[in-house]
């Protein structure tokens, strides 16, 4: 089997996720890890197995004949890296959001398509099971046609202090695109439709000098007449226990998968956290996108660029809301 050379460009918490999916997969190879901050890519390189570290990427793609990028570094670097990714003709899996603006992420889609690349947007809640078994019962009519759908994902404090780029809204485009993005994602791909406006409403819950909402409550209206609500918490105490709940409501029934705490719950001196049960969302993100890299089909397609352009539409509609306090209507273009 030939191997896909994969490399890796950035080295936080989330790349971590990323390598060990890749570890996983028998017909992919590190080709080596990126980051601007030698003392991190050394780092993420030594625990990845030695693989080879760089901070110049476009010097690393030829060095190591890469085939493919995985993108983990802050938002609005996500343009200048895909670009320089495609103009390499290297295939892409990037972090959502695509970018901190729809006219960015639209470049992007473009850019790739033209060059007949994969590009795809790391919604990798689509492949959680929790997510993937709301999908398969709406698909097979437990609730014959959806007309409602919410989902609530309440979580501790995750940022570690007051320099972490997700709270820079210059940075992060905002939680609403940074983290909002995941719920948007899911509610309109449950209910396959078309949303048309959207109303956001948030809080400063962990600090009242943040810049982002750490709070959020999301209303997003579809073509339909369907409705969906997003709620999201990073400031949900006790910090190590996340609640996850999913309600849907259709014209022939309910479908309602209540609290599960995202996994097991462990019990010790050190407090109480959760612990991950089930398969890792990742690895079935990792395995979908490189077959569709190498011209294959697992019997489904990744997230693809154009999905996750209407992720950031929706964060950025959202963002626009938490700013005037003003229902958005999305165009038709927008929409789409």
């Amino acid at each position: 089997m030939t191997s896909t050379r994969v490399l890796v460009v950035g080295s936080g918490f989330i790349a971590g996720e990323h390598l060990n999916a890749l570890h996983q997969l028998p017909d992919a190879e590190i080709a080596g890890i990126v980051d601007l901050d030698p003392g991190r890519a050394a780092a993420s390189a030594r625990a990845a197995g030695g693989v080879p570290w760089a901070t110049d990427l476009a010097a690393a793609i030829t060095e190591w004949s890469a085939d493919a990028a995985i993108v983990c570094t802050p938002n609005h670097t996500h343009p200048a890296i895909g670009r320089t990714l495609a103009e390499a003709g290297v295939h892409a899996l990037i972090e959502k959001p695509l970018a901190i603006t729809p006219a960015a992420a639209a470049e992007l889609v473009e850019l790739f398509e033209q060059r007949g690349l994969v590009l795809s947007a790391a919604h990798t809640h689509r492949y959680a099971a929790y997510a993937r078994a709301v999908r398969e019962a709406i698909v097979d009519g437990a609730v014959g046609r959806p007309r409602h759908a919410r989902i609530t994902l309440l979580g501790g404090w995750i940022w570690g202090d007051w320099r972490n780029w997700q709270i820079d809204r210059n940075r992060s485009g905002g939680h609403a695109l940074h983290n909002g993005v995941h719920l948007l994602d899911l509610v309109t791909w449950w209910l396959d439709d078309v949303p048309t406006h959207l109303h956001a409403a948030g809080r400063k819950r962990a600090a009242a000098d943040l810049e982002v909402d750490d709070y959020l409550m999301i209303t997003v209206g579809y073509a339909s007449g369907a409705t969906a609500v997003c709620e999201m918490s990073r400031a949900n105490q006790p910090r190590g226990i996340g609640y996850r709940e999913v309600f849907v409501q259709g014209d022939g029934g309910t479908l309602r998968l209540p609290w599960d705490n995202e996994g097991l719950l462990s019990w010790g001196h050190d407090g109480t956290r959760a612990v991950p049960a089930g398969p890792s969302p990742f690895l079935a993100q990792a395995r979908t996108w490189l077959a569709a890299v190498r011209g294959e089909s697992l019997g489904e397609e990744p997230v693809t660029g154009r999905t996750g352009l209407a992720a950031v539409v929706l964060g950025d509609a959202a963002e626009r809301s938490l700013a005037t306090g003003s229902m958005i209507t999305l165009t038709p273009e927008e929409a789409r």
